[in-house]
Formats: C-alpha cells, structure tokens, sequence
C-alpha cells in the first residue's frame, strides 16, 4: 500500500481557509490582477471587473466576508485588488489592513466593481481584471481556488499555465482528482486508516490540524449570535427540553455552529476539505464530537477523522469541486463513516452506512454559500448518525431501492452522477434500470 499516497491526497484536498472559499478564490485572485497592476505602473486601483462562472457566483454571492460586515464577491474582490497579497492564497482577505478594507469598500459603493457571468465549460472559473492610471492587471483562477493559470501586465502573460495539469504545474503536492478516483476506494481507505495508519506519528498533520482549527470555529460560532446561529438555537431548544442532548444533537451543534461563524466572516481560520471550508468542518467536527462524547483516546479519533476526511475526497474526486447539489451531503457521508467506526462498525458496516446516507439525502440543492448552510449541515448531521447507527447493526437501504446498489462504488458513482448530469427524472430513472449485477462489496 502506498501510503504515501494517501498523506499527499490529504494534503492536497485539505488546507487552511478563512471564509467561505468562493470568495477567498475571487481574492486571491484579484490579489493577483492587483499585483500585476502595481508592477505594471499602476497605483490606486480605479475599477475591478470580475468574471467568473456560474457556481462561484452563485456561492459568493451571500457568504460574509472575514472581519467585516460585508457580503458578496464584489467586495472579496475589491479587498483583494486593493491589499491582499497572493501568498496567503485563501486567507488572503485576513492579512488585508483596515484602511485597505475601507477603501476597498469605497470602490464599491462608487459602482467601480463590476461582476459578470463568465460563459466557460469550466464550473470554477475566476477572472479579474484590474484597472489604474492607463495600466491593467488580470488574473485568472480555474479549477481550482489556488490554481492562479494566468498572470498579465498590461496584456502580457508573465505567467500562463492555462494548458498546463494542475499537477504538472510546478507543486508537486497537487493530486488531480482522476488521479484520486483512480487511486481511492472505500475498502484501500478503509485499510489504510483502520491497519496501515499510524496516527500518533504518521505525517498526518492537516488531520491534527483540522481537529484543532475547526474546533476553534466552533467553539467561536458557539460564543456568539453568528447568522442563523443554529448551533445555539439546537443549544436552546435541549435546554428548554424540546430536544435532547444526546450524541446526535451533540454532533448536530458542534458542527453547525462552526459553519454559522464561517459564513457569517468570522475572524477565524477553517481547514477546508475539496475546496469548502463547510465540508471541512463537516467532515470533522461531528467525528471528533463523537469522539469525545464516547471518550475515545485521540489515537482511534484520529483514525476516525482521517477516515471520514478521505472518504469525502473520494466522493468529491468525481462530484465535482462545485456543483448542483449540497456538499454538506458529500462530507456529512464521510463523517458517517467515522461515527460508524467510532461506534464499533468494520469494514462491512461502513458500506451500510453508505448506502444509508445515499437512499437518504441524495438531492439537497446548492443554492449558494449562506446563514442557512449551518442549517443544512445539521440536517445532514443528523442522517449522518442515524445511518450510522443502522450501518453498525447491519441494517441498509437495500439494492432495489433508488440509486443504491449492491456495491458501494457503484452507489458513489451513481451519487456522482446526479451532480454531474442533473437530478432529472430521465437521469434517475437511467440509473435505476442500468444497476450492475450483484457483486462483493
């Protein structure tokens, strides 16, 4: 087993961000366009215009910028025009100082930031162009949010890797995602977490990372009235008695009360996984909540996490890093698998507990990064231990049912599907009379 392997997917789909990461990507970018301004000859930024695609916008469009009291991909990038620095990639807007923020927002209230839909195949595409004293700047982001493919000074590429592999453009630690759904299933995940990790000394440190920032998080969306504030809300009802606080509400509140400080623009950083800095936490924090309820040592945490992390990925490495559908889907099923671990499942009831997630909250929409995300990952959270308590007993939606079969990578790439070619009746229906023959899991 190439272990290695796994440690650079992980390090490669898991990093630090602060704020939802759409605009953290429209930035960064901008702090590139910006850059090339002021090395071009420019010098107080006049206008900024961004193009990007539909999803980034549709996932900007709401999200609170860190810091501030603003909101939008307007302003994410006139920060990132006017102040931010490049190299602090997603948590560009933290290092932005205050009069820079001001005049950021200035640019905007005067209608100098223009943002339009970019017509490109790709779904994450940003484009910024920046304007001074007769000189532009423009940059452009794709595929990834960190992935800067093109640099211009005044019409003049000093960097263009718009035909060049993510992974063969110079960092080494970039996974492509075929190379991750060629290289990850859920059983070499499985084995690798359960017999070959080592989590006290292995050079897993985003794991640890993730534990400890996004606790953070939610310990900050816990302190405060943060957007819908749903983790204390859920807080509220089990002190009124309307809910218990049981391990399933327990997990419910640590996890949503991190994504109502995020996407509030909470101060505060998050470890993102594929991308989103809301499956990050989701991915982790009802696993280690899990943990600590149960009283389990940090070395079986760590695996748990690690498990539920990966599983993400691999279902992401084909969904797609933007989409259709919810991503609190995508990570709350890999935080199932952990919990069902935790819980004392194998190899065989982490299956279950996939298939359950799957026959149940296939279909929550994307309608952009917002307050009521935090609202959507607790619902998620929910169906994550729920299956996971059917999965440990052995108990699963069955290969008749919907989407799911008998197989759990066919149901995954079955999931995929639906984010990939839509959730049309005719797209379901095809998925169920084309199941593959009943096989070994």
């Amino acid at each position: 087993m190439d272990k290695q392997m796994f440690v650079r997917i992980l390090n490669s789909e898991m990093e630090l961000a602060t704020g939802c990461t759409e605009p953290g990507a429209v930035a960064l970018t901008a702090a590139e366009a910006g850059a090339a301004l002021r090395k071009a000859g420019g010098t107080r930024v006049e206008a900024v215009t961004v193009r990007a695609s539909i999803n980034i916008i549709k996932n900007a469009m709401s999200a609170g910028i860190p810091g501030t009291s603003y909101q939008g991909m307007d302003y994410a990038a006139a920060i990132g025009a006017v102040g931010g620095d490049p190299v602090h990639l997603l948590e560009v807007m933290n290092y932005v100082p205050r009069e820079q923020m001001e005049e950021a927002a200035a640019l905007v209230k005067a209608g100098k930031v223009k943002v339009e839909v970019a017509q490109v195949p790709q779904k994450l595409y940003v484009e910024v162009l920046v304007t001074s004293d007769g000189h532009t700047g423009r940059a452009v982001v794709r595929d990834l949010h960190t992935n800067v493919v093109l640099v211009e000074q005044d019409g003049v590429a000093t960097l263009d890797r718009q035909h060049a592999d993510p992974a063969a453009a110079g960092d080494s630690d970039v996974v492509t995602p075929e190379q991750i759904a060629e290289f990850l299933t859920v059983r070499s995940i499985w084995d690798y977490c359960t017999e070959e990790l080592d989590p006290l000394h292995d050079p897993i440190d985003i794991i640890r990372s993730a534990v400890k920032v996004n606790t953070t998080i939610s310990n900050e969306g816990l302190s405060k009235e943060y957007g819908l504030a749903i983790g204390r809300n859920l807080e509220l009802n089990c002190r009124k008695g309307l809910m218990t606080r049981d391990l399933t509400t327990n997990a419910m509140v640590i996890a949503s009360a991190g994504a109502d400080a995020r996407m509030a623009g909470a101060p505060v950083s998050v470890v993102a996984n594929s991308g989103s800095g809301n499956q990050g936490i989701t991915a982790t924090m009802p696993v280690v909540a899990t943990a600590r309820w149960l009283d389990i040592d940090e070395e079986k945490m760590l695996r748990a996490v690690t498990l539920s992390n990966l599983i993400a990925i691999r279902i992401k490495a084909k969904f797609g890093r933007l989409s259709n559908l919810c991503g609190a889907t995508v990570a709350a099923t890999g935080a199932a698998c952990g919990i069902a671990y935790l819980l004392g499942g194998g190899y065989h009831e982490v299956c279950c507990t996939i298939q359950n997630m799957v026959g149940n909250v296939t279909g929550m929409v994307c309608d952009g990064a917002k307050a009521d995300c935090a609202l959507k990952i607790s619902t998620c959270v929910n169906a994550a231990c729920q299956a996971a308590a059917m999965g440990v007993r052995g108990v699963r939606v069955q290969s008749t049912d919907g989407i799911v079969e008998h197989n759990v990578e066919y149901t995954l790439d079955n999931f995929a599907t639906l984010s990939t070619h839509g959730t049309s009746d005719s797209v379901i229906l095809d998925l169920m009379l084309n199941k593959h023959l009943p096989e070994t899991e």
